[in-house]
């Protein structure tokens, strides 16, 4: 591990990168990315995995407490009481409404959400396709659910930790020793979801202002994860080491990720009860399903991740 976010990567260095892992072109559904390779094979592959039926959702809760961490909080209240309604039954009524790609919900980020240089994924212009009625390319409404196999990259329980010190970065040599420690291997049409123990941190220590500093990827690790054929990146920030190693670029893995390779995030999960699940079976592979909202024209939805073992 790195005690720092580093090693620095030039912006030409970085568009090289970029270049690299580029999938523009690969799939006639463009708008689905990188879920173009979860196959019905891959979910019969991913059915195996659920072996003792135990279910754990990965979803934080909804968070409505303003915090360094979450400036605009979720919203929730009551609309209906039932206590004026004629005749029975009595009804209760809620409202809720959230500005979710942030650092406290749990959501899952589509190929509109993030543009670089101009362009979101497969090189469509994001001021052409993406405007104040939302998004005709990359909508998080094409995507719909996924069922594929998902690998869990517990680093903290590798390293013997109780979690990774915010601006740790995860390298791809990090990657490919928690692979030999944990017995899995990330393959074809996988989901990863890298668990620095955030969410610990944050309930232990109190929160802090992630979008500044958090563990996650450095852009080096990112072509291993291109090179195995990846479907789905998520954690328990947001992916992305921060401070960015990447000059002028405050979230390169996005960019790498959901504009070069179309794989969509997921951000924000809460990865403590199955990382307590996996290392009780002692596999860190199992069924996930990822359900979104289908919001026609959106660049992502809150969603409630849930593994299966």
């Amino acid at each position: 591990m790195s005690p720092t976010s580093g090693p620095a990567v030039s912006r030409a260095e970085f568009d090289v990168l970029f270049g690299a892992v580029r999938t523009w072109g690969d799939w006639e559904r463009a708008d689905r990315g990188a879920w173009n390779r979860v196959t019905a094979d891959q979910v019969r592959r991913a059915l195996a995995e659920a072996r003792s039926g135990t279910v754990v959702p990965m979803a934080l809760p909804w968070n409505t407490r303003p915090d360094p961490d979450n400036p605009k909080p979720a919203l929730h209240h009551m609309t209906d009481l039932g206590d004026v309604e004629s005749p029975e039954p009595a009804a209760h009524k809620d409202f809720i409404a959230v500005d979710y790609h942030g650092r406290c919900v749990t959501h899952l980020d589509a190929l509109s959400h993030i543009a670089y240089r101009g362009r979101l994924y497969d090189g469509r212009t994001a001021r052409e396709v993406v405007d104040a009625g939302g998004a005709r390319f990359g909508a998080v409404s094409e995507l719909g659910p996924l069922v594929t196999r998902g690998v869990l990259l517990d680093l903290p329980a590798v390293l013997e930790v109780p979690w990774l010190e915010p601006g740790e970065a995860v390298h791809a040599r990090d990657v490919l020793a928690a692979e030999r420690a944990l017995g899995v291997t990330i393959g074809e049409g996988d989901a990863v979801l890298l668990r620095t123990g955030h969410v610990r941190r944050r309930t232990e220590r109190g929160p802090w202002d992630s979008g500044a500093l958090s563990a996650g990827f450095h852009v080096d690790a990112v072509p291993l994860l291109a090179e195995r054929g990846v479907a789905l990146l998520g954690g328990d920030g947001d992916s992305d080491v921060r401070p960015s190693p990447v000059a002028d670029v405050h979230s390169p893995v996005h960019v790498l990720a959901v504009t070069a390779m179309g794989v969509p995030l997921l951000d924000n999960l809460d990865l403590e009860a199955l990382s307590a699940a996996t290392a009780a079976v002692g596999r860190y592979a199992f069924l996930l399903v990822v359900a979104p909202l289908n919001i026609p024209g959106g660049t992502g939805s809150p969603v409630t991740p849930v593994a299966v073992l």
